[in-house]
């Protein structure tokens, strides 16, 4: 018999089933592939912690992954965060905001497969659309998805713009929750644009940017899609990232209780990096929102 105590709970069992069978089923059980070899086509052989100690001890490429998604995170994040900041300040003051909003969203609700390959064909060397207008100028474009250095350049670029959209959206409706008065206060005290922006603005907009922040470096540390579709982690692994590793390494190798420890070593890679984001972002007052 349903009673005030007891409805709540009847409610949630749906949504606990749901967390059960699709996220902490899947959870425990490839931790415990991760101590096994397996390859699906026989039953699981226990191998206990060798798994993890070939991808530290005996494969270099996966420490290199690593390497490359340190980079690639750096790049999305450090290019990405700010410029969608920019623009989300920008378009604010925009007599047509909700267009530019809808404009710079388009990537976001785009196939990733689609851009993937109309990037690839702006990209490519030497037919690619912009070498050719380069070309044009009389400048000689490089390989942009072809050499090593400047591969991952290319893809961090294209990964920025795909998702500048998103966090700028989340900026502006940040940028909206602000009290124009405390600007307009600010304003009659003599204080510049600027200083209002670093005394006012930006603490005030600090739980937004903690937000942005742990979702921008979560995404980039597990994204792989769109690399697969520009580089497929080429030329010579400089842009193979652990997560398209961990992809081959499931799905083509069929080494799937290998891939569940990369797959395990990046899952802590991730919550120790949020966690250092929460404890750094934290200092100042954001426990108060």
């Amino acid at each position: 018999m349903l009673t005030q105590k007891t409805a709540p709970y009847l409610f949630l069992v749906p949504v606990l089933l749901f967390g059960l069978v699709f996220f902490a089923l899947p959870l425990a059980a490839s931790l415990y592939l991760s101590f096994t070899s397996w390859n699906s086509l026989v039953a699981p052989r226990w191998i206990g912690s060798a798994n993890y100690e070939h991808l530290f001890t005996r494969d270099p490429l996966f420490l290199k992954t690593l390497l490359n998604t340190l980079v690639f995170t750096v790049g999305v994040v450090g290019i990405g965060v700010p410029a969608s900041l920019l623009l989300a300040g920008v378009f604010s003051r925009s007599r047509y905001q909700a267009l530019w909003r809808s404009i710079y969203s388009l990537p976001m609700v785009t196939n990733v497969v689609a851009v993937g390959f109309i990037w690839w064909f702006v990209l490519a060397d030497p037919w690619g659309v912009l070498n050719r207008f380069l070309a044009l100028i009389g400048i000689a474009g490089p390989a942009w998805l072809n050499d090593p250095s400047t591969a991952m350049i290319a893809v961090v670029m294209v990964f920025v713009w795909m998702h500048l959209g998103q966090n700028m959206l989340l900026f502006s409706a940040g940028l909206g929750a602000i009290d124009e008065s405390l600007h307009e206060a600010a304003r009659i005290d003599g204080a510049g644009e600027a200083r209002i922006f670093w005394s006012i603005t930006l603490p005030l907009l600090r739980p937004t940017i903690l937000f942005v922040l742990i979702t921008s470096v979560i995404t980039a540390i597990s994204y792989f899609a769109l690399i697969l579709v520009l580089t497929e982690g080429g030329p010579v692994n400089s842009t193979n990232v652990t997560a398209l590793y961990i992809y081959g390494m499931a799905f083509t190798d069929l080494r799937l209780g290998r891939a569940s420890a990369a797959a395990y070593v990046l899952l802590v890679v991730i919550f120790l990096v949020s966690l250092l984001q929460l404890r750094v972002l934290r200092r100042g007052g954001v426990e108060a929102y």
